[in-house]
C-alpha cells in the first residue's frame, strides 16, 4: 500500500529550528504535488505548505510565511519542511500529503497521507 513516511520531528526550544522530511514507500508519487499539514491537540488539521511537482510554485499558510520553507528533491521523491524561528504555537503533529492537484492538496481533498511526526516547541 502506498505510504508517505515522515521523519525529523522532535523537541526544540522557542526560536529553534527543525527540518522535516517525507519520502514515499510503496510507490514513487512521480508527478505529485506534495505538502504538509499539522494538527494541534483539540484543533482541526490545518494546511501548512505545499509545493508543485516541478518545485516552481510553493504555497504557505500565513502563520508560517517567512519562517518555514518547503522544498523537494525529485531524484529522491522527497519533500522537506525547514522550520525556523519556531514558536510554542507550532507544536503539533505534522503530516505529509501528496496529490496530483496542488489545489486539492491544499484543501485536503483526496490526499495520500503519512502517519505524522510530532513537533514540540517548548517556551
Amino acid at each position: 500500500q502506498a505510504q508517505l513516511v515522515e521523519s525529523g520531528g522532535g523537541l526544540v526550544q522557542d526560536g529553534g529550528s527543525l527540518r522535516l522530511s517525507c519520502a514515499p514507500s510503496g510507490r514513487t508519487f512521480g508527478g505529485y504535488a506534495m505538502g504538509w499539514f499539522r494538527q494541534a491537540p483539540g484543533k482541526v488539521r490545518e494546511f501548512v505548505a505545499a509545493i508543485t511537482w516541478s518545485g516552481g510554485d510553493t504555497y504557505y499558510a500565513d502563520s508560517v510565511k517567512g519562517r518555514f520553507t518547503i522544498s523537494r528533491d525529485n531524484a529522491k521523491i522527497t519533500v522537506y519542511l525547514q522550520m525556523n524561528s519556531l514558536k510554542p504555537e507550532d507544536t503539533a503533529v505534522y503530516y505529509c500529503a501528496a496529490n496530483l492537484d496542488v489545489n486539492r492538496l491544499r484543501i485536503g481533498t483526496g490526499n495520500y497521507w503519512g502517519q505524522g511526526t510530532q513537533v514540540t516547541v517548548s517556551s
